[in-house]
């Protein structure tokens, strides 16, 4: 089960907390209501998803504990300070592409979509 931790409490979001009783009508309602809810509980020092990230993150089951927020945070804040603007963020067997600036995760990989793969339009990468 998919879950965001808020690094300011212990609350967990479940995906399945978020799902109205009836079922929405089309895919990307669904989607549109697990991403408002993930960037209210998110602040403004804190990296926020895409939405392709959080398609990536669901399609791939890749969830995130709050070690692994504060992980990719840290690895964001490094790339800003070496003047990075858009980096691979490379964690255990996760990858994440963030666009610095902006503090948000643009897409997430991990295990078998790394193998043969090319990443463009990075100019720095971190392991966190």
């Amino acid at each position: 089960m998919n879950e965001i931790k808020n690094m300011n409490s212990d609350y967990r979001i479940r995906r399945s907390q978020i799902a109205p009783t009836v079922q929405p009508t089309t895919e990307q309602t669904k989607h549109n209501n697990f991403n408002a809810i993930l960037n209210k509980i998110q602040s403004a020092d804190q990296v926020k998803f895409s939405k392709h990230a959080i398609d990536r993150l669901n399609a791939r089951n890749i969830e995130l504990t709050s070690d692994d927020m504060s992980r990719i945070n840290s690895g964001v804040d490094r790339a800003k300070n070496k003047g990075v603007r858009d980096a691979l963020i490379m964690m255990d067997n996760k990858v994440f592409v963030a666009s610095v600036q902006n503090k948000t995760i643009i897409t997430a990989a991990m295990d078998e979509q790394l193998k043969d793969s090319v990443f463009t339009n990075i100019d720095g990468a971190v392991i966190v």
